[in-house]
């Protein structure tokens, strides 16, 4: 082993090896456990959602590898229609053309031609990040065999009443020119006006009359669509209007006055302008009282030919300007107000979503029967779904997350599936001249089926299906589905364990389960771990616009200052920004960020796996980590220096034995092995880093590595304790190392490799190796007892000479008193290692009856350890440095309090900025009355 641990030199070369090996692959052995990757995005780059997402996974999975489990990580990407389509077009538009110089058929091909060039980085990224899927068994949601599962559950569910095509209202991306989800919506506060407008009250001849209601909206150019204005049926201002109507102004159309639960009587005028087709709350105003859905947009958010002569053609900003200043020339705007509102952002695009009127394609998730008897959506669909979960059949970890599920499940909407793009699964539909619309898996077929004559001519739907279509098929079309001879689906159906973020419960978890359940009849897996997300150190959502964004390969492999800037400051959305981000970068990171290397940052992400919460990312506990790899290397190379080429007791016909300290650390081991197992098993990924990070740095390497050198010294001539020393030094650090492999895969494979000979092992890799199991008999409660009083002994000693400023190296001669014969056996039997590690030199066993002198004082239970301080330190020179350490803290202490006691502070400073501040008072507090403490001691000597 080279003398310090460099990750960038092994962890390349051990990946490599591990893949060529074909180690990742299912053993054949043993009960199935499988793992679904989220698939991520074909365009994406690793970040650090990605990396604790699979850190998480990579853990299991190598775990139950171990566990001896046939194990099955299956890896994949997703087409991510609108994303992929965008990265091409850009890449056209560079050319000086656009994909519609391609046409369709062309620029799909130009997209498949990039994914061969560029669509592997996030699995390159993987790879770096260590985790172990079954590469061979690669998917891809546009794989041939994927598409055909795709093409047969829309055809099926087609058949079944389920699939419909329908004109409703979707959110509408002007630029993109496509229907998106709500998840590829960003609604985020900004600064905007509220307008207020009057409405004239017709009179029965419908003229306008002198009377208004007003009405107050946020988007003056959607008044064109207007067809109602609702007031509440209890407003006593308003109940007598209802039924009448008001003249649309601009417009000049009739519109009904009605009264709806929805306007609210306390918020402004308590009327509200309905407006059906742009607005999901006014479209549900409609349905309930039969209005008219009048569009007034066309698909790039100009205003179409159904509004007046003077608004045709606006964009809708310019429409919006127009029409206010029309109103108000009119005498028709009442007032205008600044206003906060959530404004609703395309991810990709950018701009701002428009709720739009449009065809489209819907799974029924909201009937209950059909027409004709069928089960309808809600009984086919979405109730197997939540009844699964009520039984305990899919389980949720942490537990509450059921109750999102459960919100979600009722309270669904029919699903709209149909994207305007041209990359993706084009919908299997086909069209004659008529209209006519025929389903089928191709044209053959849809002819066959239907008996069409050949010149009929028909033409595809040139839709394609939303990219979460086909990731709700993911656990079983990577598996073979339909494909009835695939071993694999009968194997790994269902898989073992989601892990996934909170944010896509519903958008992919939940239809995961509903197409599970109506096309395998089984759950898609067993256990839902739910993850946070990962923030910054202060708590903010990382993101580009807050140049707050860490890269996960950064923090392995470093990156310089200068190349962090750029990569921050480039490709902004907000590039007024930039300088600002600038400035913050090089305040944090004035050296740019050095390397860690990979297993520090996954412990890292499993220290903070803890039951869902999100997680502040801070880089000071990934350095204390990164440090916590160096201690394992050396602890390693002290092995290694102390059994190579000698006797590590792999011969079990010699004599051997066991000191108290290898019986002790033996104890422990079984100790920490049962606590590690039953974390990983509850998915306490931070509790079992937690465990293991404890008995290796603090048992095995602060500890029981310093207790074997006398046994290990040359002047102990008894052969058989020293075999049995090493026995143990080299035993419990390969049990160490397996139990830690799943979280830090590298460094304990280089370390296996260079120690496993000496432990008896004949494996060609730790990830091959069992799991280790506890054996009760090794425990030892009477070597454990007497090692913690050994321990506690030796740290007081160290206390009281960290507190009292007395050199490490300076022998002292201790005062024992209230002592039991217990003490002085164990003293007797450990007098050499307190002398060599806490350098005591004389012990006194004081009579009960005796009067010790001023001392300092440590327990070890209840006998005292006294270090008598009369010509051990210089007292003037020690009450200088007390009060002048006093003096400083004072000082400070003043200067937080007055902060704190500051109620401008209070109220402007933000909560963990005040919290920091009330941590640093009670830190010094207390730093203050140890100080005094020792300060009077030494006043009274």
């Amino acid at each position: 082993m080279d003398k310090t641990y460099q990750p960038q030199a092994i962890e390349p070369r051990l990946y490599q090896n591990w893949e060529q090996q074909g180690y990742f692959k299912p053993s054949g052995v043993g009960s199935a456990f499988c793992i679904m990757i989220p698939p991520p995005n074909v365009t994406g780059t690793l970040h650090m959602g990605h990396g604790f997402n699979q850190t998480v996974i990579d853990i299991l999975t190598r775990y139950h590898r171990m566990q001896g489990n046939n194990t099955l990580y299956q890896p994949g990407t997703d087409h991510a229609g609108i994303a992929t389509q965008m990265v091409v077009e850009r890449r056209v538009n560079a050319e000086g053309k656009t994909r519609h110089d391609y046409g369709r058929t062309a620029f799909i091909e130009k997209i498949w031609e990039w994914k061969s060039e560029s669509g592997d980085t996030i699995n390159r990224q993987l790879r770096r990040l260590g985790t172990s899927p079954d590469w061979s068994r690669e998917r891809f949601t546009m794989d041939q065999d994927l598409s055909a599962a795709v093409v047969e559950v829309f055809v099926r569910l087609h058949a079944e009443g389920l699939i419909y095509r329908g004109k409703r209202l979707v959110n509408w991306d002007p630029v993109l020119h496509t229907a998106v989800s709500d998840l590829e919506v960003v609604s985020e506060e900004e600064n905007g006006w509220m307008w207020h407008f009057r409405y004239p009250i017709a009179d029965a001849n419908g003229a306008a009359t002198q009377e208004y209601l007003i009405v107050a909206t946020t988007r003056p150019e959607t008044m064109l669509g207007d067809t109602a204005v609702a007031v509440h049926p209890n407003d006593e201002r308003y109940q007598h209007l209802i039924g009448k109507q008001v003249l649309l102004p601009l417009v000049g159309r009739l519109i009904p006055i009605v009264g709806d639960n929805y306007a609210d009587p306390e918020k402004g005028t308590g009327c509200v302008k309905i407006t059906p087709a742009h607005d999901f709350n006014d479209y549900q105003v409609g349905k309930r009282h039969q209005l008219a859905l009048i569009n007034i947009f066309t698909k790039d958010a100009h205003i179409n030919n159904t509004a007046p002569e003077p608004y045709r053609g606006l964009e809708r900003y310019a429409a919006r300007k127009q029409i206010v200043a029309d109103l108000d020339a009119l005498g028709l705007l009442a007032e205008v107000k600044e206003h906060k509102l959530m404004v609703p952002r395309g991810d990709r695009s950018g701009t701002v979503i428009e709720p739009y009127l449009t065809d489209q394609w819907y799974i029924d998730l909201t009937c209950e029967t059909q027409a004709d008897g069928r089960p309808g959506g809600k009984r086919a669909l979405a109730q197997p779904a939540i009844d699964v979960v009520a039984k305990g059949e899919v389980r949720f970890i942490p537990n509450n997350w059921i109750n999102t599920y459960n919100q979600w499940m009722h309270n669904l909407e029919d699903w709209c599936i149909s994207r305007q793009l041209w990359w993706g699964h084009q919908i299997p539909a086909w069209y004659d001249e008529a209209g006519t619309i025929y389903v089928g898996r191709n044209e053959a077929e849809v002819r066959h089926q239907h008996q069409l004559a050949p010149e009929l001519t028909l033409v595809q739907d040139p839709d394609v299906l939303d990219t979460w279509f086909s990731s709700a098929l993911w656990p079983f079309s990577t598996l073979g589905w339909p494909n009835p001879p695939d071993q694999a689906l009968k194997t790994f159906y269902p898989s073992s364990t989601l892990v996934t973020g909170f944010d896509i419960i519903f958008f992919w978890v939940a239809r995961m389960i509903m197409m599970g359940q109506k096309f395998i009849g089984d759950v898609p897996f067993r256990d839902v771990y739910i993850h946070g997300l990962v923030r910054d150190a202060e708590g903010q959502k990382m993101s580009k616009s807050k140049g707050n964004v860490l890269d996960p390969l950064d923090i392995i492999d470093g990156i310089d200052l200068e190349t962090l800037v750029k990569k921050r400051t480039s490709g902004m959305m907000q590039p007024q920004l930039a300088q600002k981000i600038e400035k913050a970068t090089r305040k944090q990171f004035p050296a740019g960020i050095e390397a860690h290397g990979t297993d520090a940052l996954r412990f890292t992400f499993a220290s903070f796996a803890t039951a869902g919460r999100d997680i502040r990312f801070d880089l000071q506990r990934l350095e204390g980590y990164r440090n916590f790899c160096n201690k394992l290397w050396n602890a390693a190379r002290y092995v290694l220096m102390q059994c190579e080429g000698q006797d590590t007791g792999l011969d079990d016909s010699l004599p051997l034995e066991l000191s108290t300290a290898d019986r002790w650390i033996d104890s422990k081991l079984q100790t920490v092995a049962t606590e590690v197992t039953d974390h990983l098993d509850n998915y306490r990924f931070d509790l079992a880093a937690q465990a293991l990070y404890e008995f290796t740095w603090y048992e095995y390497c602060d500890w029981y590595l310093e207790l074997t050198k006398p046994v290990l010294s040359k002047q102990n001539t008894n052969e058989a304790a020293k075999r049995g020393t090493r026995r143990t030094l080299v035993r419990v650090l390969e049990a160490s190392l397996r139990m830690l492999h799943p979280i830090m895969p590298f460094i304990t494979e280089e370390i296996w490799l260079s120690i496993k000979d000496l432990a008896g092992k004949t494996g060609k890799s730790i990830m091959l190796e069992p799991w280790p199991k506890a054996d009760q008999t090794q425990l030892d409660a009477t070597a454990v007892a007497e090692i913690e009083w050994l321990k506690t002994f030796i740290m007081g000693i160290r206390r009281i000479r960290s507190e009292m400023d007395i050199k490490p190296g300076q022998v002292l001669n201790i005062l024992l008193a209230n002592w039991s014969a217990n003490d002085q056996a164990l003293y007797a039997s450990n007098q050499a290692v307190v002398q060599s590690m806490a350098k005591v030199g004389q012990a006194t066993w004081l009579a009960k009856e005796a009067i010790a002198p001023e001392s300092a004082t440590a327990l070890v239970g209840e006998m005292q350890i006294l270090i008598p301080l009369a010509g051990l330190i210089d007292k003037d020179a020690e009450i200088a440095r007390l009060s002048k350490e006093i003096e400083k803290i004072e000082k400070n202490l003043i200067g937080v309090e007055s902060r704190l006691n500051n109620p401008a502070f209070v109220e402007k400073a933000k909560p963990e900025v005040i919290e920091t501040a009330r941590k640093q008072a009670e830190e010094q507090r207390l730093a203050l009355g140890q100080l005094q403490g020792q300060l009077e001691k030494m006043q009274a000597l």
